[in-house]
């Protein structure tokens, strides 16, 4: 619930107003606040963000104004967490998190505070998850204020815990989850306590709602470092209890002639290195997933024999065990569509080059079919390596008209009651039919769908 900026500050001059006009605004808030006496601050990713040389792309107010004393000051707010000190001020189509100084204690349920007491900055900064996340910034002197050795960290490029991290964690379990994603997101180390203490309480991730661990997941897998990710999720144990199906492919031996890169699991991680981002620096969800989950069928479809590894029907094996996991992670069903579409067809690129015209190009045509392609391509790179599919299909998309991917209709039903057919089922199957020999160039106007007909009506009675 942050002030999200829509592209890339590197490749966009207006990107780099975006940030300056939210910096803008964020300081406007903290100065509203200061007016009217109290004390305001810029508090966490933004803080850390600017001591690594970044513009923040979101700014959070931290303040010792109370939510209700927040809202009275500010025309547009939503009180998104009052009962917390949270509320979030709109200024400029933007909302900007401003939280008041708190402590919290009793997690009860390793996620909620049933104490909540307001206090002081220090006090804030200390009851926060790792020293990168607990700075405090000044916006009109820009001095960084450092209760808990965040700079020094962040300077080591290191995620370490507020205190004993076994407390930190025991207070909110997703805490280990944003342990990785800020490891893998940053490219920074875990602390050694921090990481033995994530090892040794893995199994408790299983207490946090699934909503909550999905959208831990998907931005560690769509910010630009999904394999190390990945691999810090296999490392600390999350891996094998928040996604069993994917953990049983560490170690899944398959056919060096086809795989030499090794097991499922260093395909996938193999995949994931090459997978490329968009103009905002993310990844795709959908493809992001579909990496992961394309071959999860392969953990229970393997067998052997003297001709070798085979993994037979493991595509449709692997939808259905992929449709299962999201549906646990609470995915959308539009989303799950799509992910499922993409492991369904994943195989299909090895027949391209065999296909009839009119398959082609109904193949070429499918939905989403960029996602499709990518992630063909990436599951070439992570193997091994050829790409003459992927560039028949893109070749083929080059010639293409939209005209002829999409050739205007040459019956209707009305056509079929016309031509004396009485109407039912069949009408169905045989505009398919039109249709497909007009996409093999076989028939091209409304004379020659008829003559098909008819020829088609002739073979049927024989």
């Amino acid at each position: 619930m942050k002030a999200m900026m829509t592209m890339n500050p590197a490749n966009s001059g207006d990107g780099r107003e975006d940030l300056a006009s939210s910096r803008a605004a964020a300081t406007a808030i903290v100065e509203r606040l200061r007016r009217a006496g109290y004390e305001a601050l810029f508090v966490g990713g933004c803080v850390r963000d600017v001591l690594r040389g970044i513009e923040p792309a979101d700014y959070d107010i931290a303040t010792s104004a109370r939510p209700e004393q927040v809202r009275a000051l500010f025309r547009r707010t939503i009180p998104v967490g009052a009962a917390f000190g949270v509320v979030l001020v709109v200024e400029g189509g933007r909302r900007y998190e401003v939280a008041t100084f708190r402590t919290e204690a009793d997690y009860g349920d390793g996620r909620h505070p049933s104490q909540v007491a307001y206090a002081k900055a220090e006090e804030d900064a200390r009851r926060r998850d790792f020293t990168i996340n607990g700075l405090l910034l000044d916006p009109d002197t820009g001095r960084i204020i450092d209760h808990v050795g965040g700079r020094d960290d962040v300077a080591r490029r290191l995620v370490r815990t507020i205190g004993e991290p076994e407390l930190r964690f025991a207070e909110d379990r997703l805490r280990m989850l944003r342990a990785v994603r800020f490891a893998a997101n940053l490219d920074f180390t875990i602390h050694p306590a921090t990481l033995a203490a994530i090892r040794n309480h893995a199994d408790a991730i299983c207490h946090i709602s699934f909503e909550r661990i999905s959208d831990e997941l998907t931005k560690i897998l769509t910010a630009g470092a999904a394999r190390r990710g990945m691999e810090l999720l296999a490392d600390t144990g999350l891996l094998a209890v928040i996604l069993p199906e994917v953990d049983r492919l560490r170690g899944l031996a398959q056919p060096e002639r086809v795989h030499p890169e090794g097991d499922v699991w260093e395909h996938i991680l193999g995949m994931l290195t090459h997978m490329p981002a968009a103009a905002d620096g993310h990844v795709d969800a959908r493809l992001a997933w579909a990496v992961v989950l394309h071959d999860v069928g392969k953990a229970v479809t393997r067998t052997e024999d003297v001709s070798g590894v085979h993994f037979y029907g493991h595509v449709r094996r692997g939808e259905e065990i992929a449709s299962s996991l999201l549906q646990r992670l609470k995915f959308s069903a539009a989303d799950m569509a799509t992910i499922r579409a993409l492991i369904h067809e994943h195989m299909t690129f090895m027949h391209v080059r065999q296909m009839r015209p009119g398959r082609l190009k109904r193949f070429l045509r499918m939905p989403d079919f960029q996602l499709h392609l990518e992630l063909h391509r990436l599951d070439c790179l992570g193997s091994h390596g050829m790409l003459d599919n992927y560039e028949y299909c893109r070749k083929k998309l080059e010639e293409l008209t939209l005209e002829e991917l999409h050739p205007p209709r040459l019956l209707s039903g009305d056509d079929l009651i016309a031509m004396g057919l009485t109407p039912g089922p069949r009408f169905k199957n045989m505009l398919r039919a039109v249709e497909e020999a007009q996409l093999n160039d076989e028939i091209a106007t409304k004379e020659d769908a008829r003559e098909f007909l008819s020829a088609l009506a002739l073979r049927e009675k024989k």
